[in-house]
Order: structure tokens, then C-alpha cells, then sequence
């Protein structure tokens, strides 16, 4: 994919701060005007350039463009189009735009300074993502040169081989958060290219799949502890399968019944939840009392602060493990191998609406920062629930006549024209 580089990008209005602390005050322009060229001249513009070195400190530089063949312009008309090309340099229209290339960037200043701001999780996967796809794609182009149009080109065309939805979405958070940084540190003053950026309709790739409230006693039928509870935990609980991991014991309080979630355990590393609405109080369910107390007493040490699961030498489990060793298979047995971790908290979500709770009350359970996230990615519809409804609708409109005539007592349906 070729970009073609701009370097009479336009910024928006100019702010104050960053760059313009270190510009000196702007001077007026004429610009110097010379024929260049024997056999076919043409008149040739030259001016000063503020630019943004890779230091992030600001230079000048000359610049020179054609205004046009010498036998069609005289010297006035080429001082005219000198005027009108330097306008916005003379009105502070151009910002100054950086030398820096995309992957100088990454390396230098993206990696080392934003990266140990994000959870582990979060660094793994935006480092697979710009080793595979971003850095190959932009890493040779200055960061001025990369504009909304390349990178609307970049995500159809990462859609049309076959990647999906999400991923093209993944795609441009990050490209928009890299250069969001790189302006917020003075290595970029134009706007942001992948603000710009716009997706195809959402379609889903997989199909979501939930445990039916009938499989749920076949599956912990096959599962020995203390994987049976930890499956049974994140069934009734919605915890995370990192914050199941994590769970201390000082965490369990069997006196008031509740769980607390302060922290997570992933890959090799414990650190805080998720999100900030993930540090929550849950109800612990009181089937869940009995099997966790038992667990409690058999681990290898007694201390407060010491994990709920943990290994025959005290360590803590790991989900990859646990996942293809355990819930895989009895998944498979059971006809259902789309089973993993995160399928037990959709479970939570779509059992718990369905059982009468809020929306609100799902959202602070599963500790989403976003309602919506609760609502369109985690809740699902259950048939029988569904059938249910229809058939309460269909005798509420029919009165139970199977003729299909309508009920004289049925409610009547007004619309008003406001």
C-alpha cells in the first residue's frame, strides 16, 4: 500500500501550548521567486518551514515548490500564486509537522512510555498487533505522511482477507491512541487520521454461545476440584477467570457472604482488575459457601493473604491449563466445544437478567464500565424465555382462540400525533 506524502498537511486551529511554546514570532512571507530550468523554465517558489525534529524540538527548514511554466505566467501572475500558496504559512494555518517516522516512534516513545501504563494483557496483544500488521504497513512513513485515507484502506483491506469485525475496530483504537500520544508529546500537531476512520456494518463472525440452566449440572458433573468450583464460581458470580485465580482468602467473607475483587492473576503476574469498576463486592451464593470453606482447609498454608486455588506447592493455577485440560474436554463430551472461560461469565449475565435482575445490578456484577458492554455483548436471548413471552402475547391479543380473532376486552393501541 503506497502513501503518498503530504507535506502541506493544514492543522486546525492553532492552540496554545506544546510546539508554540518553542516557535519564534512568526514573520511575514514574500517568499523568493527564481526561474529554474534552461530548456522549459519555470518559475519556482522558496520559503521558511517550521518543522518538529525527532527530538521533538522545533527547526526551520526551506522548502520550494513550481508555481508554473515561465511562457504562460508573467512575474506578477507568479507572485500572485506565491501570495495565495503562502497564505496560510503567513495566517498560522500550517502547524508544524514532524520528520519522525512511524516505527521511530513506536520504538522510541510509544512502547517504553505508554506501555507500562496498561495492564499486561493489554501490552501483549498491542505488541502482536503492531509487530504483524501496523508496523509492516506504516513503519517506514513518517507519521505527517500517514493520513485518513491510508489507514480506511488499511482496515477494508485487513476485512476483505478475512479478519473480522472487532479486529478492524482493534485496528483503529490503537492507531488513534498512538497518535494521540505522539501529539499530546509534541511529535505530531495535526489531527488525528484515524478520527476519520469508518467501518463496515457490524456483523458477527462466531456464533455466542451460553450455558443452558439444564447443561450446567452435567458439566460440573464431570469436573473434579477445584475446577468444579471455580467453573461454579464464575457461573454464579460472573468473575473473571484472572480474578478467580487471584482470589485471596481475606477476599472470602463467610460471615457477611460476600467476595471481594481486588485483584487479578494473568500469565505470570498479579495486578489489579480490569477496570476501574472492577474492584467490586459480590453476594457470595450460599451453594457456594460449603465447597469454598472445604477448599479453604485443604490448601498447602493457613494465611489470610495466601490464594483460595492454588497448586499442590502453593502457586497459582494457570487458565491456558485449566482451560485445555479441563473445560475442553468435558466441553467435547458434552457436545458443547465452544466451552471456555469467558462463556461462564455470558452465562452470569444472560441467567441473571433472566432471572429479574436490573440491568444496572448486571453491569456492577460483572464489573463493566459500559452499560452497553453488559447489554449487547454479554446478554443473550434464551428460547424458552422467548417462547414464553410470545405465547403470554399471543393469548393476551387472541384470548386464547385459536381462530385467531381478537379478543373483545383486548387492550386498544392508540398513537398520538404530538
Amino acid at each position: 500500500m503506497a502513501i503518498l506524502p503530504n507535506t502541506e498537511k493544514q492543522g486546525g486551529p492553532a492552540q496554545i501550548g506544546g510546539w508554540q511554546k518553542e516557535m519564534a514570532r512568526r514573520r511575514y512571507q514574500k517568499g523568493s521567486i527564481r526561474k529554474r530550468g534552461k530548456r522549459n523554465p519555470v518559475w519556482e517558489l522558496q520559503w521558511w518551514e517550521d518543522y518538529i525534529k525527532d527530538d521533538g524540538s522545533i527547526g526551520r527548514r526551506r522548502r520550494s515548490a513550481t508555481l508554473g511554466p515561465v511562457s504562460e505566467l508573467t512575474l506578477r501572475e507568479a507572485r500572485k500564486l506565491a501570495e495565495d500558496r503562502l497564505r496560510p504559512v503567513n495566517q498560522g494555518r500550517l502547524v508544524p509537522q514532524s520528520t519522525m517516522k512511524f516505527r521511530d516512534f513506536v520504538e522510541r516513545y510509544f512502547v517504553p512510555l505508554f506501555f507500562p501504563t496498561l495492564k499486561r494483557s493489554t501490552q501483549k496483544r498491542y505488541r502482536q498487533t503492531l509487530d504483524s500488521h501496523l508496523l509492516p504497513a506504516f513503519g517506514k512513513y513518517r507519521l505527517c505522511d500517514i493520513g485518513t485515507v491510508d489507514l480506511q484502506r488499511f482496515v477494508l483491506q485487513k476485512m476483505e482477507s478475512g479478519l473480522g469485525w472487532e479486529t478492524a475496530d482493534h485496528f483503529r483504537n490503537l492507531v488513534s491512541k498512538l497518535f494521540e500520544m505522539a501529539k499530546k508529546w509534541n511529535y505530531y500537531s495535526g489531527d488525528n487520521p484515524a478520527s476519520g476512520v469508518s467501518l463496515p456494518e457490524k456483523r458477527p463472525v462466531r456464533e455466542k454461545h451460553i450455558l443452558q440452566p439444564d447443561q450446567i449440572p452435567c458439566l460440573l458433573a464431570l469436573l473434579k476440584e477445584p475446577v468444579r468450583t471455580m467453573v461454579l464460581l464464575g457461573i454464579l458470580t460472573g468473575m473473571r477467570v484472572g480474578e478467580i485465580l487471584g482470589l485471596r482468602r481475606k477476599d472470602v467473607n463467610f460471615a457477611s457472604g460476600q467476595i471481594r475483587v481486588e485483584q487479578a492473576y494473568y500469565r505470570g503476574l498479579f495486578g489489579s482488575p480490569k477496570t476501574k469498576g472492577s474492584r467490586r463486592t459480590l453476594p457470595l451464593p450460599e451453594v457456594l459457601v460449603s465447597p469454598l470453606a472445604r477448599i479453604c482447609e485443604h490448601a498447602t498454608q493457613a494465611g489470610e493473604d495466601d490464594l483460595v486455588f492454588q497448586t499442590r506447592s502453593g502457586t497459582p493455577f494457570s487458565d491456558t491449563n485449566l482451560l485445555h485440560r479441563h473445560l475442553k474436554p468435558a466441553g467435547r463430551k458434552l457436545g458443547m466445544p465452544w466451552l471456555s472461560w469467558h462463556t461462564l461469565r455470558r452465562t452470569h449475565a444472560t441467567l441473571l437478567r433472566a432471572a429479574g435482575a436490573s440491568l444496572r445490578d448486571a453491569q456492577a456484577q460483572l464489573g463493566h464500565s459500559k452499560m452497553s458492554t453488559t447489554l449487547e455483548v454479554y446478554t443473550l436471548p434464551i428460547p424458552a424465555h422467548l417462547r414464553e413471552a410470545v405465547e403470554k402475547l399471543s393469548r393476551l391479543v387472541t384470548n386464547g382462540d385459536e381462530s385467531g380473532q381478537f379478543a373483545e376486552e383486548a387492550p386498544t393501541v392508540t398513537l398520538q400525533i404530538q
